[in-house]
């Protein structure tokens, strides 16, 4: 028995092959000609969706793989930690603001 990993592509895939090889079909190019480019364009459309399968499994091994490490290490330590948060403006805005502002009702208002 022989191992196929070759699928059947979509009839979606088929589809938009088929309606970009039409779009890019020159006035002089047989309908075999566009079959066989429509052909071409469907396995490099299933070669891209195979490679961002790979991909997005690859991340999500990273990332269970990362949650796991700060599972077991952060267990300990989630409970010492204590986050505190301080929301610090900047000065500057607020006083190009005010100058503005002055500098408006001396123009207006002299």
């Amino acid at each position: 028995m022989t191992n196929n990993s070759y699928q059947k592509p979509s009839p979606q895939t088929q589809e938009e092959a088929l309606k970009l090889a039409k779009a890019t079909q020159r006035p002089a190019q047989t309908k075999e000609q566009t079959k066989l480019i429509a052909q071409g364009i469907q396995k490099g459309i299933d070669l891209y969706k195979k490679q961002q399968k790979e991909k997005t499994r690859e991340l999500n091994k990273r990332v269970k793989k990362a949650t796991k490490q700060k599972e077991e290490s952060g267990d300990t330590d989630d409970s010492d930690v204590e986050e505190i948060i301080v929301n610090r403006q900047h000065w500057l805005p607020w006083a190009l603001l005010t100058l503005t502002w002055l500098g408006m009702g001396i123009y207006f208002f002299p």
